[in-house]
Order: structure tokens, then sequence, then C-alpha cells
């Protein structure tokens, strides 16, 4: 269990450093929020195609084997930044460029994650945990990566810039790859021939069909693609816009880092909750919650408000991470454990691209109060409906 948990903590803290790198080297060379969001956007549009896939070469590679690789493809994306300015000379790393690293390390991204949370099971039974608790735990080491991960990315953007600061990510992968080398576990080598996909057209179907079969599967999925939809232009595009235009880095980094905090507490706290807790009223109290914090947010109020609402956002989403994961796990045949993951992760992921389109534009046209309402007010529509939605009543039957 420490090995996965260390792995997933190095892996997601390298992706926190990207989070505040990427946008800040295009801001502090064009200044436009237009290109910002374009390489944010292309650091999640293949995340909708490459975590169905990555779901797909879990299950017929291994779990093991999918997340050495895929952390190894993502180090060698961010080196080729600092190499390619030492080399080539600075003025190399276009936004196209960037775009293009960023979409290059986003790709294999996802097969990484799939393939650690695809062993939790196996590892909370050779640590006689519960999924409940192994699920909080894993979250919460995720959630603690993003608290280092974005604070030591600003922190080094405002002492050794942009372009150093993405050796700091590869070193994080690379200590990650070794994690997973010592790893031993059932379930984690390669599958048996028997239980392994058909082929990845075919793999990608079985675990679409089987989730879309599934309705709770499936509402969570669509809940999980609109809301991340939405937040994710917020993080990656409005608030380094911001905090850019006032050249306050480390304040970028402190946002996120209440957001990460928030969510860590929240997720270990779900160890406890979920013993007293609907299900249900935990999804429904985060979705509103994030609605009505992001509303007040898009005023752009002082920074400790800032800081106060987005450490209470992540304090009521901590326990999502966790009950989403138990969900899938007890739903899902072991051998299709991957498939599932891939596609719900995906969904999670496939409006991103979209969001970041819109997100930048509006920045540039309307500035950035108008930008954050037109984000905000659809997650408070869905969280009005969300209490009418008959599959979420069925969260609290997912273990049984």
């Amino acid at each position: 269990m420490l090995l996965i948990l260390s792995s997933a903590f190095l892996a997601a803290a390298g992706n926190g450093i990207s989070l505040v790198a990427f946008p800040w080297l295009v801001l502090q060379r064009t200044g436009s929020a237009t290109e910002a969001s374009i390489v944010a956007g292309a650091g999640t549009l293949p995340l909708l195609f490459a975590t169905v896939i990555a779901g797909t070469a879990v299950d017929f590679l291994g779990r093991r084997r999918v997340a050495m690789l895929a952390d190894a493809m993502s180090a060698l994306s961010v080196a080729a930044i600092p190499v390619l300015a030492l080399t080539l000379g600075i003025g190399v790393l276009s936004t196209a460029a960037l775009a293009g690293l960023a979409a290059l390390g986003a790709f294999f991204d996802p097969a990484g994650m799939t393939a650690r949370l695809s062993m939790l099971p196996e590892a909370a039974r050779r640590a006689n945990w519960t999924l409940d608790h192994t699920n909080s735990v894993y979250e919460a080491a995720f959630n603690l990566a993003y608290i280092t991960g974005p604070g030591i990315g600003g922190l080094l953007i405002a002492t050794l810039g942009g372009v150093n600061t993405m050796w700091v990510t590869a070193a994080a992968f690379g200590l990650s790859i070794l994690a997973m080398m010592v790893l031993r576990l059932p379930g984690a080598d390669r599958p048996e021939p028997e239980e392994r996909p058909d082929g990845v057209v075919s793999g990608v179907l079985e675990g679409l069909r089987f989730v879309w079969h599934n309705r709770v599967l499936r509402t969570l999925g669509l809940l999980e693609l609109a809301v991340t939809g939405l937040y994710l232009p917020m993080e990656s595009v409005l608030f380094p816009k911001y905090f850019s235009d006032r050249n306050e880095p480390a304040h970028l980094g402190w946002v996120l880092m209440a957001l990460s905090i928030g969510g860590l507490v929240g997720a270990l706290s779900w160890t406890v909750l979920s013993r007293i807790a609907s299900k249900r009223t935990t999804v429904l109290t985060a979705v509103a919650t994030f609605g009505a914090a992001a509303t007040v947010i898009a005023f752009l109020p002082p920074l400790p408000v800032i800081l106060v609402l987005s450490a209470i956002v992540g304090l009521v989403y901590g326990p999502i991470g966790p009950i989403y994961n138990s969900v899938m796990q007890t739903r899902t045949p072991e051998q299709m454990r991957g498939r599932v993951v891939g596609v719900m992760t995906s969904m999670a992921y496939a409006a991103g691209p979209v969001g970041f389109m819109i997100a930048g534009p509006l920045v540039d046209a309307f500035g950035l109060r108008v930008a954050f309402l037109a984000l905000a007010l659809p997650v408070l529509a869905i969280a009005l409906t969300c209490p009418w939605v008959p599959a979420l009543r069925e969260l609290d039957q997912a273990n049984r």
C-alpha cells in the first residue's frame, strides 16, 4: 500500500507543478488568457481519449507495467522544455510548442492514474483495510500532492523561473517509477490470456457498455463530466490569469494549496464519515457548496476570502473521490476494472477542453468576473437538479 500511495503522490505532485508552470510560461511570454487556455486545453483534450484507451491497456498489459510506462513518458515530455530551451534557445518555446508538450504529457497521465487506482482493492486486502478507508487514504495522498505540487511550483517559478521548474516535475515522475519497480502485489502484473480484452476497440466498447448500462455509474460519470468541465478552466486559466496580471505567482500556489488542504482533510474524514453519512447527501452538499463558493469568487474578493472559500470547496469535495472509487470497485468485475475506471475517468475530463475554449475568450472579451460567473452559475443549476435524480438514491446501496 505504501508503494502505491508514494507513486500516486509523486506523479500527482509532478502534475501539480505542471498545472501552474505551463499556463505561467504562456502568460509570461504573451499575457494572453486565450493562449493560456489553448495550452491548458491541450493538456486536457488528450485525457478524453487517452483515459478510455488506458483502461484497456491496463487490463491487457498489466497495472504495474502501465504505471511505469506512463510516468516515463510524462517525465520525458516535461524534461523536453528545459532541454529545448538550453539547446535551441527560449524562443523555441512558442505557444504551439508548449501546447504540444502539454498534450504529450497529458496523454500518458491517465494510464498511470488508472493503473494505480485499479490496484487498490488488492492492496486493501493485503493491508487488511476496508475499501472506504483505502480510498480515503489514497485520495488524501493525491490531495496532499496537490498541496505540495502547485505550492512548490509557484515558489519555484518565483525563484528559478518556469523553464527550470520543469526539472522538478521530471524528477517527481522518476521517483514514482522507482516506487512501482519494487512493488509486488497480486493482480499487478499482466493478466492471464483469458482475462485480457480481445483488442483495443473491443475493450473500450466493453467498458463503455458496462458503464452505460449501470445507471449509478452512468449518472456519476455524467455529473463528474459537467462539474469538472466547469471547474478545470477556473483552476488552469482564470486563477492563473488573475494572479499573473497582479504578478503574484506565489498567491496562485496558495489558492491551489487551499483547495488541496481542504481536499486532504475531506478525503481523510471519509474514513469516519463513511460509517455515519449518506453518500448521496455528501455528493449533493459538495456540488451545491462548490457552486455557491465559485459564485462569490467571481466577484474577485480579497485573497483571504478566496483562500477560505477554496478550502471549503476542497473540504466538501474531499469525500467525493473515495465515494466514486468505492462505487466503481464494488460494481465492476475484477477483470474489467481498468476499462471501467478508464471510461469513468475519461467522462470526468470530456468537457474540459470545451470549458477551456470558452473561458479564455470570455476573459479577454468581458473580463474575469464575467468568465467566473459563466462557469459558476451552471454549477448552481446542476446542484438544484441533483436532488431529483433517481440514480443518486442508489449510491448508498453500492456496497451491497
